[in-house]
């Protein structure tokens, strides 16, 4: 089990997760629709399938990849550790487990499931033709808030959409950022990014205009769920944390890439949820 989230790297589930607490969360307190554990449970069960499969898939699309970079030839298939049978093996597993899952959720969850696998999925291909594969990482994560919402709700609806977008465009800026320590390596090797398209100073400006659009997502749920002021600080504090990672990271110095790609981004994301179910629960 360990060799498997390790695969997967388990620790990068607080990326999306606090957010799909946001639109589970955001639906209970704005609807009719009640509190009910078995959702709740069934919905991280989602998450952590979805996740798996869409992670294992990338490591074992990228295996010949990654064999080749330095930065990443000792992940678990390259280095041996996980063969590339059970990497596949895993990945088919948790996408049954992920389909099987919505089905005791509702209809419309049963039926988007296969559409939600294609996109996170897909994700892993889309370096190899389009240095717009940080935007389809954004929004394979997305999918975070709306998905939980429509767990409870069984419909879509407008508010937990503005915290998709802000989900999309705050990890397709961070995952340009951390793109940068390989700029060279996916010239050489023909493969697209924003920081081999654009260089990395083009590179960091375009991440900084994604990051300015996922706080003003995170500000328009304001006109619409009337929160109180812990939502407010928790505003506050997730736009501080984007500010501080471009601080952290500049064209000529990329040492502190990896403490700006998980540690700040983590700490936004579950931070910022907290404030706002302690918002929600006041």
């Amino acid at each position: 089990m360990k060799k498997y989230f390790s695969l997967v790297t388990f620790s990068h589930t607080i990326f999306a997760m606090p957010f799909a607490f946001i639109g589970f969360f955001l639906a209970v307190t704005t609807t009719n629709y009640p509190f009910e554990w078995q959702k709740l449970v069934l919905m991280v069960l989602c998450m952590l399938f979805a996740r798996n499969s869409a992670m294992a898939f990338n490591r074992y699309l990228d295996r010949d990849i990654d064999a080749k970079n330095p930065r990443t030839k000792v992940r678990d298939i390259p280095a041996g550790r996980v063969t590339p049978a059970a990497a596949l093996t895993f990945t088919l597993i948790n996408c049954a487990l992920f389909i099987g899952t919505t089905w005791f959720i509702n209809t419309l969850c049963f039926y988007l499931s296969p559409v939600a696998l294609l996109v996170v999925l897909g994700y892993s291909a889309t370096k190899r033709f389009t240095a717009l594969c940080h935007l389809v990482l954004g929004l394979g994560l997305s999918l975070a808030p709306i998905g939980a919402y429509l767990v409870v709700t069984g419909h879509f609806d407008l508010t937990p959409l503005f915290f998709s977008f802000a989900v999309l465009f705050w990890v397709s800026g961070f995952d340009i950022i951390y793109a940068m320590q390989d700029e060279d390596f996916d010239r050489r090797e023909n493969l697209h990014s924003i920081p081999a398209y654009l260089g990395k100073v083009n590179a960091l400006r375009l991440s900084t205009f994604l990051h300015v659009l996922s706080a003003a997502f995170i500000v328009m749920p304001v006109f619409f769920i009337h929160p109180g002021i812990l939502y407010y600080i928790g505003i506050v504090f997730f736009c501080s944390m984007l500010i501080y990672q471009h601080l952290l990271v500049k064209p000529n110095d990329l040492s502190r890439v990896n403490f700006a790609f998980m540690t700040t981004n983590g700490i936004a994301s579950v931070v910022f949820a907290v404030l706002f179910l302690l918002d929600r629960l006041v």
